[in-house]
């Protein structure tokens, strides 16, 4: 496999509102050194645009991605490979929702990328692994830390540490996905409701609740909870939070301005 190559084609959406990123390299959407730069690259853009409010991630095809480029790993500085482990998980930084919509091979770098996502939708079919250990490595961008937090240490160490696949239908019941449809045409009749829905709300809102559950999850209860009302106190300085009120009282669906 080339150590170059590839895209993550960037395209607007819902009048400009949503952010439509899609893997596009082949049958397996193999994710080379480039395309990994290139996923920071595409969320900089994004996460300057205030118009967009919710992000997708999507592979092109049959295939979310089967991983990443195997040969490209000894082409690059050991150091450096730390930038690229940090360029992948750029969806965990950024200020707004994002949504991963998975079917298919979700593995290596690709289940990396979607760990580092807010909401992830997948169809049945899809499988998902960290096979490093198969090949004398180890994951090397957020796998062991976000995997073992979402579904538990044991069931983490089991599958990265003998690289067995995770269902779909695992992944659900263990909280890895939010949702699992039928087939890829549910999948996207999925993934449009979640984002209108999200659409309807304040990306101020938003953007304050990601912050709140990022930072407090891993600290102390009283710190996160100290987080939460502070934060609650500073959105009711919104016009957002004042519509909100408003529209509640007139019985009518708010208009927000994300301010």
């Amino acid at each position: 496999m080339p150590t170059t190559g590839g895209d993550i084609r960037l395209e607007r959406s819902h009048d400009g509102r949503v952010a439509n990123l899609t893997l596009d390299h082949g049958r397996l959407n193999v994710v080379t050194m480039e395309m990994r730069a290139l996923m920071a690259e595409r969320f900089a853009e994004i996460d300057a645009d205030d118009d967009v409010s919710v992000v997708v991630i999507r592979g092109d095809g049959d295939n979310f991605t089967s991983g990443g480029d195997i040969a490209g790993f000894m082409e690059v500085a050991p150091f450096d490979l730390t930038d690229l482990g940090h360029d992948i998980t750029a969806p965990s930084r950024s200020p707004k929702p994002v949504i991963a919509a998975i079917d298919g091979y979700c593995f290596g770098v690709g289940l990396e990328l979607v760990l580092s996502t807010d909401i992830r939708l997948a169809t049945l079919r899809s499988s998902f692994a960290l096979p490093e250990m198969k090949l004398g490595m180890m994951p090397g961008s957020g796998g062991t830390q976000r995997l073992s937090r979402l579904i538990g240490l044991s069931r983490a160490k089991y599958h990265i540490l003998t690289g067995e696949r995770i269902s779909s239908q695992q992944a659900l019941d263990w909280g890895l996905l939010a949702t699992a449809s039928e087939d890829k045409e549910a999948l996207e009749a999925e993934v449009e409701r979640v984002v209108s829905t999200l659409l309807g709300f304040s990306a101020v809102s938003l953007r304050t609740a990601k912050e709140v559950l990022d930072r407090g999850v891993d600290g102390p209860l009283a710190t996160g909870v100290e987080l939460e009302r502070k934060s609650y106190a500073m959105l009711r300085a919104t016009e957002d939070f004042a519509e909100g009120v408003a529209a509640f009282g007139e019985k009518r669906k708010p208009e927000f301005r994300n301010r």
